[in-house]
């Protein structure tokens, strides 16, 4: 069992930072980011299709829940449009940096989903966030802009979380990613036919970025999120979602060495966004101490 709960630990820092190596392979695309969404979405719902075929479930769901399904597949796809665009204005450091913020705006708005109050020490642990981002917002004012687009595109990202946290609970999550994706796949869809972006132009790829989509599709999307469901069997709640926190961390660092002297910052920004990671982590646990403390006066 400490074999199983080990090699699970490892596999899900190999999850993350696979994550974290998804913005490095958009800043290495050449596409525009709506059409690197589309292919990503069309070709993870491919492979998800096959492992749902080859696990033998079934694709069988309610009216219902597939209409939630579509709306959450909106989200998904607005939320990577805008990720993907943010690293092509600015760069894989500056999104990342940003993307740091989402589990404290996951506690501020989980309140208004969920009907509990707010926590105080998570706004405080927010506050202080929000002053490591002033000072990242300050020293790299030429990347105002895609820090924007990173901002809107990580509260949409909590935002379809929390949706999934509630359809996840009684459903197959391969199968609901598989349903999200193909509605992301629509949407977008329908978009480049009201602005007639689907021209032979738009199929005639170079060969590095059909390699980069092969393995954002495959091995980031479809793969990652496989073995993410997988890993919960083994570890707690909390153990993922502290680990998960190293994203932009691995992200970073993937960018500094892949991607050379675009993601080259200065010391204020990496002070600034190790001290948005050091308050996630502290949160993190801080809710942990709690949860313990719980169950020893139980």
């Amino acid at each position: 069992m400490q074999n199983d709960n080990l090699k699970s630990y490892f596999t899900l820092h190999f999850i993350v930072l696979i994550w974290g190596f998804t913005a490095v392979l958009g800043a290495l695309l050449s596409i525009e980011s709506s059409a690197i969404v589309w292919y990503r979405m069309l070709m993870a719902s491919c492979f998800l299709g096959m492992y749902i075929i080859y696990k033998k479930k079934t694709f069988k769901i309610s009216i219902n829940l597939f209409l939630k399904l579509v709306l959450v597949g909106f989200l998904i796809a607005l939320h990577w449009i805008l990720f993907f665009h943010a690293i092509q204005i600015s760069n894989v450091s500056i999104t990342l940096s940003i993307f740091s913020l989402g589990a404290f705006l996951a506690s501020l708005m989980e309140p208004l989903f969920y009907g509990r109050k707010i926590i105080g020490y998570e706004v405080f642990f927010g506050l202080i966030t929000m002053l490591g981002l002033g000072l990242i917002m300050q020293v790299e004012v030429n990347y105002l802009q895609g820090m924007i687009y990173a901002f809107i595109s990580i509260v949409i990202g909590v935002l379809f979380t929390i949706f999934n946290g509630k359809l996840i609970q009684n459903q197959d999550a391969t199968v609901i990613t598989f349903y999200e994706f193909l509605s992301g796949v629509f949407f977008i869809s329908i978009y480049f036919l009201t602005q007639q972006k689907f021209t032979s132009d738009f199929f005639v790829l170079s060969a590095n970025d059909w390699w980069v989509l092969l393995a954002l599709s495959s091995v980031c999307t479809a793969y990652a999120f496989t073995a993410g469901v997988k890993v919960m069997e083994q570890l707690s709640p909390y153990t993922v979602m502290l680990t998960t926190n190293l994203e932009p961390v691995y992200g970073i660092l993937l960018a500094y060495f892949i991607l050379g002297d675009k993601e080259k910052m200065s010391m204020s920004f990496y002070f600034g966004a190790l001290l948005i990671f050091v308050m996630v982590v502290l949160n993190g646990v801080y809710k942990h101490r709690k949860t313990r403390k719980k169950r020893v006066l139980i």
